[in-house]
C-alpha cells in the first residue's frame, strides 16, 4: 500500500486541536449550570432537563450561522473575543422571545488552519455570552479544513436550547397588537433580561 499518510500530512494538526481544547476547558466550565452532567472533551454532552424549576417544560432551540462580514472585521482588526458574544446573543434572543430560559449552547468553529490561541479568543467571547445569558457552554465542534478554507479564515455557528414552563409560554395568543409589534416588544424585554443578568 505504500507509505501511510498522517493527519498532519493532510494539513490537520491534531496536537494543536488538543491544545486548544485544553485552553478552552476552563472557559466552558465557568458557564456550567448545575444541570450539566459531563465535562468537555468527549464526543457528547449530557444536560439534566428535568432537574430544574420548570415543571412542565417545553423545549425551544435556535441555530445560527455567524455572518461573514462580522468575521472579516474581526480578522482585519485582529479582535476575536467579541464575535462569540454576538453569536450567543442571536441564538438566545430567539429563545427568550418565547419566554424560555436559555439552558445550554454548542458552538461550531471551522478554520483553514488551526491556531489554538486564536480559537481560544473566539471561545472567550462565546463563554462570556453564555455567562451573560445564564446558559452552559457544554460542547461544540472544532474543524480544521485545509483546502476548503484559507489559512487565517474561520467560520462560526451556534446552537442553543432553552425551556419554558407550559404556563409561562409566550406565544402571542393574548397579545392584542400585530405580530411585528409583539415580537419587537418581546425581543427588547428579552435582551434587557438576558444581558442584564436577571
Amino acid at each position: 500500500m505504500g507509505d501511510s499518510i498522517t493527519y498532519k500530512d493532510a494539513g490537520v494538526d491534531i496536537d494543536e486541536g488538543e491544545r486548544m481544547v485544553d485552553l478552552i476547558k476552563p472557559l466552558a466550565r465557568k458557564t456550567f449550570r448545575p444541570e450539566v452532567r459531563t465535562d468537555l472533551g468527549g464526543f457528547g454532552a449530557l444536560f439534566a432537563l428535568g432537574s430544574g424549576e420548570i415543571q412542565t417544560p417545553y423545549a425551544g432551540q435556535r441555530h445560527r450561522w455567524r455572518w461573514v462580514p462580522k468575521l472579516i472585521i474581526a480578522r482585519e482588526a485582529n479582535r476575536h473575543d467579541t464575535v462569540g458574544i454576538d453569536l450567543v446573543a442571536m441564538c438566545v434572543n430567539d429563545i427568550a422571545v418565547l419566554g424560555a430560559e436559555p439552558l445550554f449552547f454548542l458552538d461550531y468553529f471551522a478554520t483553514g488552519s488551526l491556531k489554538a490561541e486564536e480559537g481560544e479568543q473566539v471561545v472567550v467571547g462565546i463563554a462570556k455570552g453564555c455567562e451573560l445569558a445564564g446558559c452552559s457552554l457544554i460542547g461544540g465542534e472544532t474543524a480544521e479544513l485545509p483546502g476548503m478554507m484559507n489559512a487565517g479564515e474561520y467560520e462560526l455557528a451556534g446552537f442553543s436550547v432553552g425551556a419554558v414552563d407550559r404556563d409561562r409560554l409566550v406565544d402571542g395568543r393574548d397579545i392584542q397588537t400585530g405580530r411585528r409589534d409583539y415580537r419587537l416588544g418581546c425581543l427588547g424585554r428579552a435582551q434587557q433580561r438576558v444581558f442584564a443578568g436577571t
